[in-house]
């Protein structure tokens, strides 16, 4: 049986920074980080496609940009805020080739999720995506990152640059939304 590596970020950190290590680091960083960050493009894109090109899109920009990587903040916040931004990029270019205004919003959301062939939720699943696809895209981003991912409020604000208090609002008016949404479905 195979023996997975450990995953030291200080260490993988350090090795980026030389150039004789930083090929085989950024491939421990993309095994170590491209399940969790397919996922919450997933939640925002919506379609497993677009997912998938999202989510290379954030490997080349974070590999083209890993010099910029100071340590400041942990590797995975940087990566997160890479792949939130490409996410509401992809989105808002999307939303402009379809001629989608802001109103058509959760209708065009709602389409993405029952056209792609590798959803596999079942009901409940698809009626708590479409209420999480009626939301604006910064309380769908803070629901997401908390309800799936668990993420400490003071981690989605360094990848959002939004203050904690903020967040819990946001997080609070979209579980309210949601609610509302349920509620007028019975």
């Amino acid at each position: 049986m195979a023996q997975k590596t450990t995953y030291d970020e200080q260490q993988i950190i350090t090795q980026l920074h030389s150039p004789d290590t930083v090929n085989a680091a950024f491939a421990k960083v993309m095994e170590h980080y491209t399940q969790p960050l397919y996922w919450q493009i997933r939640r925002m894109v919506i379609d497993h496609d677009d997912a998938n090109d999202v989510l290379q899109n954030t490997f080349i920009k974070a590999w083209t940009n890993i010099h910029n990587f100071r340590g400041d903040a942990k590797l995975s916040t940087w990566l997160y805020k890479i792949a939130v931004n490409e996410s509401i990029t992809f989105i808002n270019k999307k939303k402009a080739q379809n001629n989608i205004s802001l109103d058509d919003d959760a209708t065009f959301l709602t389409n993405s999720l029952e056209a792609d062939k590798y959803f596999d939720g079942d009901q409940a699943q698809i009626k708590l995506q479409k209420a999480i696809a009626t939301l604006p895209d910064k309380q769908r981003l803070v629901f997401n990152m908390r309800y799936y991912d668990d993420m400490k409020y003071e981690d989605i604000s360094e990848i959002l640059g939004t203050s904690v208090g903020a967040l819990k609002a946001s997080y609070h008016h979209a579980v309210k939304k949601i609610e509302s949404f349920f509620s007028e479905l019975d």
